[in-house]
Order: C-alpha cells, then structure tokens, then sequence
C-alpha cells in the first residue's frame, strides 16, 4: 500500500472533526455533571464507574475495530463506532436510574474506541506523512475546543433542565457527522480497503474481553476492601495475565522501545492524566463548595495547555525528535498534578490549581499527538490497525485502571477522612503513576519528526 500524496476531499475532513468535538464535548461535559447526577441518581460509590465504564468498553472496542480495520478497512468500524455512541447518548438522555446510565457509558466508550481507531487508521491512509502532524493538532484542537465551553454549558443544562440534557446536546452532531462523512468515505474505496498484506499474528478476539474483565474486577475488588476482594483481585490480575501478551506489541512486557515504550507511555501518562481529570471538578465542589459551574471552568483552564501543546509539536521550527517531545511531555504532566496534591492540602488558591492544570494539559497536547504519529511511523501497513489499537488500548486500559484506583482511593476514605486529605491521598496516588509515566519515556528510543525534519538523518 503506497502513501497517500494528496489530502482527502474536505468535507470528509469536516465530517471527522465535527465526530472528534461530539466525543470530546460528552467526555468534558461528563465531568461537570456528573456531581449532580450522582446526588440525582444516588450510589455516589459507583461515581468512578461512569468514567470507568466508559474507557473498558473502549478498550473492548478499540481491540476489535484495530482488528476489522486491517482486515475490511476503516470504514465499517468507524460508522458502526459513530452509531453506537450516538445510541449510548441516548441511552444516557432516558436514563432513569444510575445503573442504566453506567450501560449507557458502556456503549458510548465501545463505539467511541471504535470509532477513534478506525480515525487514526483514516488519517495514515489518506493524509501525506508531512500533513498527519497538522491533522493531529486539528484533531488536538476539536478535542480541547469543547473544554472552554462544554463546563459551563453543561453547568447551565444541568442546573436549568436537568443533567439528562447534557447527552442529548451532541446527538444532532452525531447525525450530520454521519451524512456529511458517508459519501466520501464510500468513494475512496480501495484506498480505505483491508490491508494489502494480512497481519500473520491477528489480536485475538477473546483477549480483548478477557482484558476488560479483569479491569473490572481490579476496581471491584479495590472498591470492596473486605475478604471477598482479595479472590475477586486475583482473578483479575489473572485474566489481565493471560491477555495482555496478546493485545499489546511483541516486547511490551519488557519494556522494549519504540511501539512497546509508546504504548506504556500512554498508558501511565494518559491513566493517570484522565484520573485525576475525573475528580478534579468533585474534588473542588467538595473541598471548596465550588459550584458546578467554577468546577467545570477548571478543566477549560486546563485545556488551553493542552491546544498549546498540540499546535506546539507540529511545529516546523520546533527541531525536536518525538521521542523528545513525548519525553518534555510526560514531565509537565507530572509537575500539574503534583501541583493539584500541594495545592489542595495546603489549601493554596484555586489560581495555583488551574496553572497546575494547564501545565498538565500542555504535557498532554505535545505527548498524545506525538504518540500517535510515531505509531504511525514505525509501524507497517499490515500491522497499522494492530499498532493503532495496541496504543489506544494501552490508554483505555491505563485509564481504567487509574481512575479505577482513584474511585477505590475516594470510596473508601470518603465517610471516614475529612475531604481535603481525602483527594489528596487520590491525587498523590496519580502523581506517583504520571512519575512511571516520564520513567518509561527515556525508553522510546530515537523517532524522528517528518514536520521538523529533526533526527530524519539518523
């Protein structure tokens, strides 16, 4: 399969991105709601769920769409994906009870992993290698653009109708992303076909729900802390034992570099980024009697560090390699929330917790998308899908698993420290994963950076 030399036609482009903001705008607009749709619904224990619930069933899906789109295309994965979103937002919008809206995050996560591989085996199909860094900040753009507005929309939603409005919001976006992408998408034909050459060691299937349940039962068991949790832990670690070997790359389990060091990268960086994304807005609701509304804007702050960081790293005159960047990347990721832990223990500012937030995010923007692209660099076309799914799995299970940890950390302290200490032990807890996360980084190894040219001569 040869590199694409011309873009594809534009109203593909604006389909995609508008299916990238509707994702973005719920994940961002979650986070502000959910404190009021827990005091609706009850079970505030299972709050963690809403947000891990989501990422197993994008782990889940993330696995089977790589799979489908080596072996059919892009194409099919990535529509079923924005259908079943769209009927998990739905879902959500009806949900009267708060187990039916943790099925409904389930659905939303499983077409949303979908979806978001089958993107990325899209982009390195269709776009010249010099243009997906640029593709990859547009994408950046429309994932952090929703974040200066989603908060206090959601906010306003919530307390004027009611927080079932928040997932109805994006399902008219869904359908135009459909209409507007179909077309086009039909028409490249052959160039978004199966893989020219097969994949000799295909994902199989039941790892990859073997894998989800193991997450599962881990934040069970770290929810339950009794005597039934130690059985109920040991399965898990058991089920991610056997099928972890098979999901990730050849050499993830020793730390090998290139796509094995990306993908743990993404995992701890990412895992422990989302983790405390999801209990930042309770966080100050609980220990500072914020509202909704002030919560949320938190994470707008934050976001603008991450817009930042994605224009950064595509970038001509910036002559950093991508292992380089991921590198600086994973080091503003740690210091914003070590700044989150001191700030809400000594009782600092809010300020001070917002340029904590935005120093994360900028981590996060220059990492994620050169992530992504050196997947796209060192992988093959056979095994584009694989890799693709390898690294989206490795965030979808790395976040799991650390707001699992965070949920398990709050439920269990919650009725018996005060709040302040309460996510301070959570935040210190994610500071010590985003710590693992820089660690594994000096592993990558040389990736250069076709948009600046840096280390193509190596």
């Amino acid at each position: 399969m040869h590199e694409p030399t011309t873009a594809p036609p534009r109203s593909l482009v604006i389909g995609l991105l508008m299916s990238v903001v509707a994702i973005a705008f719920e994940q961002v607009a979650v986070a502000t709601a959910m404190p009021a749709a827990a005091d609706d619904l009850g079970h505030k224990s299972l709050y963690a769920w809403t947000f891990t619930l989501f990422v197993i069933g994008m782990a889940l899906s993330t696995v089977l769409g790589g799979r489908a789109s080596d072996r059919v295309g892009p194409v099919r994965p990535l529509l079923l994906g924005l259908a079943l979103f769209g009927l998990g937002l739905l879902v959500a919008t009806l949900a009267p009870n708060m187990y039916v809206l943790l099925a409904s995050r389930f659905i939303q996560g499983f077409g949303g992993g979908a979806f978001n591989v089958a993107l990325m085996v899209v982009v390195a199909r269709t776009f010249p290698p010099v243009q997906r860094a640029s593709m990859m900040t547009a994408f950046s753009v429309c994932w952090v653009l929703p974040a200066f507005i989603a908060p206090p929309v959601a906010a306003w939603v919530t307390r004027e109708l009611s927080w079932h409005w928040v997932f109805a919001l994006m399902i008219p976006v869904v359908v135009v992303t459909a209409v507007l992408s179909l077309p086009v998408l039909r028409s490249l034909g052959d160039q978004l076909g199966p893989a020219d050459v097969g994949d000799e060691n295909p994902v199989p299937v039941w790892a990859a729900f073997v894998a989800t349940a193991g997450v599962a039962a881990l934040q069970v068991a770290g929810q339950q802390v009794d005597l039934l949790s130690v059985p109920i832990a040991v399965v898990g670690l058991a089920m991610l034992a056997v099928s972890l070997p098979l999901l990730m790359a050849p050499g993830f389990f020793k730390f090998r570099p290139g796509i094995p060091a990306v993908s743990w990268v993404r995992a701890l960086q990412a895992g422990s980024f989302f983790a405390a994304e999801a209990f930042l807005p309770l966080s100050l609701v609980e220990t500072r009697d914020m509202s909704l509304f002030n919560a949320g804007l938190m994470l707008t702050v934050g976001s603008s560090g991450w817009m930042l960081g994605s224009w950064l790293q595509a970038r001509s005159w910036l002559l950093l390699r991508r292992d380089q960047l991921i590198q600086i990347g994973t080091v503003f990721s740690m210091f914003g929330i070590a700044v989150i832990a001191v700030a809400l223990w000594f009782g600092w500012s809010v300020v001070v917790i917002g340029a904590g937030w935005t120093v994360g995010g900028l981590g996060m923007g220059l990492a994620t998308a050169s992530g992504t692209l050196a997947i796209m660099q060192l992988s093959s076309p056979a095994q584009l899908g694989r890799n693709t799914s390898s690294l989206q799995v490795s965030e979808a299970l790395g976040n799991s698993l650390f707001t699992g940890m965070a949920g398990a950390v709050y439920a269990n302290l919650r009725l018996r420290e005060e709040p302040v200490t309460t996510f301070t032990v959570l935040f210190v807890a994610v500071f010590v994963v985003s710590i693992a996360a820089q660690v594994v980084s000096m592993r990558i190894g040389r990736v250069a950076n076709a948009t600046s040219g840096a280390g193509m001569g190596d």
